[in-house]
């Protein structure tokens, strides 16, 4: 492993402590119910659908674009600093990049008429966020029980489901992390090549997720009952 692999190793370490299970949870309430000049995912998938003239698959393109652009914003802006501002960098963008992806997964939830205070709605939501082929590694090992949409579509809700998942996208977000500083750290040498891959990454990654959410989350009212 090199240096720059190192240090982002080390402080993508240092940054696991501080995002704990619950972390995914809190972030995931602040998405669904808006935060500070950020408004609730509900109240802004309705705008862009009214936007849209009622066109909801128009309305869930605009969004995956207008996140993809503020993924890519706040990941520019995180990264835009020297190698001495890693560590602070890396909790800052997991929490905004995390942030945005969990709007735009609950709205596009919302758009496609799920409840988004349904316990196992929320659940599906956070799953979304690991990534489709993420998804399907943990249901080769049985890690998940099921896809995001079955999930969304059990007859119950089980609340071990809660911890487990939260803890595998916690774990998911922190290697992404670190594995993305290991590449970008090198171009904090030159702050503004640090910027540009950071943000590309993110913006690239928040795009993933929200075709991935897209495909998976399908109309509430023609889904299959579990």
């Amino acid at each position: 492993m090199g240096i720059g692999s190192k240090a982002a190793a080390k402080a993508g370490s240092a940054a696991a402590p501080r995002v704990a299970s619950g972390f995914v949870r809190r972030v995931l309430d602040q998405a669904i119910d808006g935060i500070g000049p950020l408004p609730s995912a509900a109240a802004s998938a309705n705008r862009r659908r009214v936007d849209a003239g009622g066109d909801v698959e128009a309305a869930i393109g605009t969004l995956v674009k207008r996140h993809t652009a503020l993924a890519g914003a706040q990941g520019f802006v995180t990264n835009l600093g020297g190698i001495a501002s890693a560590a602070a960098a890396i909790p800052a963008n997991v929490v905004g990049v995390t942030l945005v992806q969990c709007h735009l997964v609950a709205g596009i939830a919302h758009l496609r008429g799920w409840d988004l205070h349904d316990a196992r709605v929320r659940n599906a939501i956070l799953a979304c966020m690991l990534g489709e082929d993420a998804v399907k590694d943990l249901l080769k090992r049985r890690s998940l029980p099921s896809s995001p949409m079955a999930l969304a579509t059990s007859p119950v809700h089980d609340p071990e489901l809660d911890h487990l998942i939260s803890r595998e996208v916690t774990s998911e977000l922190v290697a992404r992390t670190a594995g993305k500083r290991a590449v970008t750290l090198v171009g904090r040498r030159v702050p503004l090549i640090g910027g540009v891959v950071g943000g590309g990454t993110d913006g690239w990654a928040t795009w993933q997720i929200g075709q991935y959410a897209g495909r998976e989350l399908r109309d509430r009212n023609i889904a299959p009952s579990a």
